[in-house]
């Protein structure tokens, strides 16, 4: 709780929730499957939360989503409130601390439950190499830390997450999951590149309010991406 009763914290809080709840008003792309769903530019930093605020990040993300869901009269509907959900996971993922491991644990798990959620259902099975993607944030966690690779993590972690609800809850077929594979690839490194941007960004402008204001804060910035002007 420390992280966010700081300097830092506030700073970072007021910045992250009006950038997220106007981000959450631009469509990027649509999914397919269902009307009126979409993909928004939330995506692209949604994750950083967890860099700097550990676990509470994914209390700060759901507060941010429900209250646009509450701003944008979206109706209380299945698809709607599960959709919540993928960007918690990507926030637990890409964050620097966790309770004893589990973070770490979760990180595999989570995929592994996804793949195998997918290949149990009937249109999952005919397109099972889709949820091969997967197995991305898993390999992730076997490779040295960079802060591209723990992004792409973060956002093939969220993919996870939604596709596993996806297959089970809108129709789909075979074909169409598979002519999705380049769109996802292509959609996926985006998002990858935005969250690194982004958490770089975030990194120098609280390192910037250290500067200015001079004080000592409880959020632990990892320095290496601090930009030497």
């Amino acid at each position: 709780m420390n992280n966010i009763f700081s300097i830092r914290g506030l700073v970072f809080l007021a910045v992250f929730t009006v950038l997220a709840l106007l981000s959450m008003q631009i469509n990027f792309s649509a999914l397919v499957g269902a009307n009126n769903q979409f993909f928004t530019v939330f995506q692209f930093f949604g994750p950083i939360a967890g860099g700097f605020l550990g676990l509470w990040g994914i209390a700060v993300v759901l507060v941010a989503q429900l209250a646009n869901f509450m701003i944008a009269g979206k109706e209380a509907n299945l698809i709607n409130i599960v959709r919540l959900l993928p960007m918690l996971f990507a926030v637990c993922y890409f964050s620097r601390n966790g309770i004893s491991g589990l973070k770490d644990r979760l990180g595999i798990a989570v995929p592994l439950l996804a793949i195998l959620a997918f290949w149990l259902h009937p249109v999952g099975q005919q397109a099972w190499y889709y949820a091969l993607f997967w197995t991305i944030p898993i390999i992730v966690k076997f490779l040295p830390d960079r802060l591209f690779l723990r992004s792409l993590g973060a956002t093939f972690t969220a993919h996870a997450v939604g596709g596993m609800f996806w297959v089970w809850t809108v129709p789909m077929t075979a074909d169409q999951w598979t002519a999705l594979l380049p769109v996802t690839a292509y959609e996926r490194v985006l998002f990858a590149l935005g969250i690194t941007v982004s958490y770089v960004l975030f990194t120098n402008l609280l390192n910037a309010v250290d500067k200015v204001l001079n004080i000592n804060n409880y959020i632990t910035l990892e320095k290496r991406y601090v930009l030497q002007l």
